[in-house]
């Protein structure tokens, strides 16, 4: 019996193409900086909610939201339409995401902490739904080891431009009207609002969608959801997912308080800082994702991880207010930071393939899933923590409030030994990873060589009626 060639069966999407299916990326990108550095400080300190307050609403709503990702992701892969699998979710995404994000960064002069609690729940629902459903489609559009380095390198790419515009607003207007620089917020909201239709429209229009059958029959049990845990490589995964995240977060929490309270700058400096560290990413994204190529995943997001801690221990010894060395520093930074999410991301996908080959079941859907519970229990520690912990030691963040040098100190420690520890724990979690290039190529050659024996799969057209060379994927009992 032969066996169809393994290019007919994983055609290659063109850059364009590729680029397409990355737009959504712009407002997921976007949303991590102002989100993850602008918002909260902005509830805080324009609305007088408190320090304590604010981070103690995005852990709550974080850590409540996680339940529905899991419920979210068995759905995917259980959805059958005539539009795809996992095309649906996203398009359902869009117009959630969009309400949330003008009730949050247009708020009504007075908002209450139910307000706020409020359209955080819906916010998150709505960026579920999208980074779930978008990640899960790619990696069924990448099923090679490298070429999923490529594709989740494009989206990462995409990802940062996004970040890069939002950032670009605050510090114009600061330019342009001699503002304060702390971040209009409004304008990143708007921002969004128009950006996330139309990249996610872009995505539905010039992307297919290849489908992955499952075994009939089949339904999901809750020991799945255990046996996804139990792996050894996804509990690697899921482990280092939460350090990576929650150190960077906790940075990006209290980075505005650190740059300006502790390292002298201005807001508007601090957020041309920031620029700086998220446009590094443009650079560091495709190059991590070269690197991966040659070194493996796990060992190029170890040598990031190790580079990105000790440049923050070596933070603590720069000179304070001089931007030209804080700029070098950010750069590189960024340059490292880039390749965390993007690594991750794809060694879920080869995960993905692993259990296919074991269990005759797709479980990409539920394996994303996991990734976004953890960043948002990450994320939700990363704010509600911090925030507290500055708090105990008497930081105060209104707006004219003067800190004693000990509150500044200790914020300073806050700061930094938390990230610097997790970082370096996440990058330890790959120490002896065996999925590596060789072990996916195995288990790839296995399942094209089954999925050959099986009936052609759909692939459903895009809604511009491109479509790529069909292949035999449907699933082995």
């Amino acid at each position: 019996m032969k066996t169809a060639p393994n290019d007919s069966l994983n055609p290659r999407l063109s850059m364009p193409g590729l680029l397409a299916f990355a737009t959504p990326g712009l407002s997921i990108g976007a949303l991590a900086v102002a989100v993850g550095v602008y918002l909260p400080r902005y509830y805080a300190v324009h609305f007088s909610l408190g320090l304590p307050v604010v981070g103690l609403a995005f852990m709550g709503v974080r850590l409540i939201d996680t339940v529905f990702d899991p419920l979210i992701g068995v759905a995917m892969d259980r959805t059958r339409s005539r539009w795809g699998r996992y095309r649906p979710w996203l398009a359902a995404g869009a117009p959630i995401l969009m309400l949330a994000v003008f009730m949050l960064f247009n708020a009504p002069g007075a908002v209450s902490y139910a307000y706020l609690i409020g359209w955080l729940f819906i916010y998150y629902i709505g960026t579920s739904l999208i980074t779930l459903s978008h990640a899960s489609w790619a990696s069924v559009i990448a099923s090679k080891y490298h070429e999923r380095s490529r594709v989740f390198g494009a989206i990462q790419l995409i990802s940062i431009i996004g970040a890069t515009i939002a950032l670009i607003l605050p510090i114009a207007m600061a330019r342009h009207d001699g503002s304060s620089g702390s971040g209009d917020v409004g304008a990143m909201g708007w921002f969004v609002f128009w950006v996330a239709p139309a990249g996610i429209g872009l995505a539905l229009l010039r992307t297919p969608e290849r489908i992955v059958q499952e075994t009939a029959g089949e339904r999901f049990r809750l020991r799945d959801y255990w046996e996804m845990i139990s792996r050894p490589d996804m509990r690697r995964i899921i482990i280092a997912e939460f350090c990576l995240a929650l150190g960077p977060g906790w940075m990006s929490a209290l980075y505005l308080f650190y740059f300006h309270d502790a390292r002298g700058f201005t807001i508007a400096n601090a957020s041309l800082l920031l620029f700086i560290y998220i446009v590094a990413g443009v650079a560091g994204a495709p190059s991590l994702s070269f690197v991966a190529t040659r070194l493996g995943k796990h060992r190029t997001l170890m040598c990031a991880s190790t580079g990105y801690s000790l440049g923050l221990v070596a933070l603590a010894f720069l000179p304070r207010a001089d931007f030209l060395l804080a700029a070098i520093f950010m750069f590189a930074m960024g340059f490292l930071a880039s390749g965390f999410p993007l690594l991750d991301r794809a060694m879920v996908a080869d995960v993905g393939d692993a259990v296919r080959l074991e269990q005759g079941k797709s479980r990409i859907g539920l394996l994303y899933a996991m990734i976004t519970t953890v960043l948002k229990v990450a994320g939700a520690l990363s704010i509600g923590l911090s925030f507290t912990v500055l708090g105990w030691i008497g930081y105060q963040a209104k707006e004219g409030a003067a800190n004693t040098p000990a509150a500044i100190h200790g914020m300073e420690l806050v700061y930094l030994i938390g990230p610097v520890v997790f970082v370096m724990l996440g990058g330890a979690c790959f120490i002896g990873y065996k999925l590596d290039s060789r072990r996916h190529g195995e288990i790839r050659a296995e399942l094209d060589r089954r999925d050959a024996m099986m009936p052609a799969a759909p692939v459903l057209e895009s809604l511009s009626g491109e479509q790529t060379v069909p292949g035999h994927i449907a699933e082995f009992p």
